[in-house]
C-alpha cells in the first residue's frame, strides 16, 4: 500500500512501532469493524478505532442524543441533543479522520436484520446494554464465524472479553441462562460512573486493534474484570462448554431464536 505523506505523518507513531509498522497500519486501513451502540462503550471505542485508522467502521444504534448521555457518551456534545446517535458519531469521526469510511445504521438490531448487517464486517464490537441483544449478537457471530469483542459495565465495575468462534468460548458458555427480568437493573436505574465506560470501551478498542494486526494475546478465553472504586484488575480463565447449545460439540441451537422470549421479556416489553 502506498501511504500519502499525510498518512505517514498521521500514523507515524504506529509505523515506528515494530509490532505495527507499515504492514500493520495497512491492515488497519483495510479492516472492517462494526460497533454496536454509539453510547458509553461505543463512544471511546469508535473514537480510538477511527484515530487508529480503521478504514471501514459501521455504527448500529437507533437512539437520539439526550442530555443524560453526555456524562459518559463523549463522542456526542450539547449541540447534538436530539440528533440521531449514529449521525452524531459519524460526524465526529469524519472530522477526526477522513481516511475512515463510516456507515451509519439507524436500526434496532433484531433477528430479522442482524445477519445482513453483520455479514460485511470482520469484527463485531458489542457495546449493547441488554441481555436479549447480547444473546442475539453472540448467536449471529457464531453462525457467521465473526469475532465478538464484548464489553459491559455496571455502576463501578466493567468487564471485557473476546469471543472468537472455534478458538474459545462464547457468551452462552459464560452465561448459559439470562438473569430473571428485573434482577439486574440498567444503568438508567442503578447509575454508572461516567469514566468507567471510557476505560472499558478503550480496552475493547485495544483488543480490536490486536486482532487486526495479529499481535499480542487477545482476551480469547479470558475475562478481564475492572473495579474502578478499588483500582483492581483481575483476569479469569473461561473455557468453552462442550455442552453449550450454540458452540458446543453437538449444538442444539442452529439458527436465531426469539431472544425476548428467551430472556423472559413480555411481548411488546421492549429492551
Amino acid at each position: 500500500m502506498n501511504f500519502t505523506e499525510e498518512q505517514i505523518y498521521r500514523y507515524s507513531r504506529h509505523i515506528i512501532l515494530p509490532e505495527v509498522g507499515g504492514g500493520g497500519q495497512e491492515k488497519l486501513l483495510k479492516a472492517r469493524v462494526l460497533c454496536l451502540g454509539a453510547g458509553g462503550l461505543g463512544s471511546p471505542a469508535l473514537m480510538y478505532l477511527a484515530a487508529a485508522g480503521v478504514g471501514n467502521i459501521g455504527i448500529v444504534d437507533f437512539d437520539k442524543v439526550d442530555f443524560s448521555n453526555l456524562q459518559r457518551q463523549i463522542i456526542h456534545n450539547t449541540e447534538k441533543i436530539g440528533v440521531l446517535k449514529v449521525e452524531s458519531a459519524k460526524q465526529f469521526i469524519n472530522n477526526l479522520n477522513p481516511d475512515v469510511k463510516v456507515t451509519a445504521i439507524n436500526e434496532r438490531l433484531s433477528s430479522s436484520n442482524v445477519m445482513d448487517i453483520f455479514k460485511d464486517y470482520d469484527i463485531i464490537v458489542d457495546g449493547c446494554d441488554n441481555f436479549p441483544t447480547r444473546y442475539l449478537v453472540n448467536d449471529a457471530c457464531i453462525l457467521l464465524n465473526k469475532t465478538n469483542v464484548h464489553g459491559s459495565i455496571f455502576r463501578f465495575d466493567g468487564q471485557v472479553t473476546v469471543f472468537k468462534p472455534k478458538e474459545g468460548p462464547c457468551y452462552r458458555c459464560l452465561y448459559p441462562e439470562p438473569p430473571p427480568p428485573g434482577m439486574v437493573p440498567s444503568c438508567q436505574e442503578a447509575g454508572v460512573l461516567g469514566v468507567l465506560p471510557g476505560v472499558v470501551g478503550t480496552l475493547q478498542a485495544v483488543e480490536v486493534i490486536k486482532l487486526i494486526i495479529g499481535k499480542g494475546q487477545p482476551l480469547v478465553g479470558k475475562l478481564l474484570l475492572y473495579n474502578a472504586l478499588n483500582a483492581e484488575v483481575r483476569k479469569l480463565n473461561i473455557r468453552r462448554d462442550a455442552n453449550c447449545p450454540m458452540c458446543g460439540d453437538t449444538p442444539t441451537i442452529t439458527g436465531l431464536i426469539d431472544y425476548d422470549q428467551f430472556c423472559g421479556i413480555p411481548a411488546g416489553g421492549g429492551h
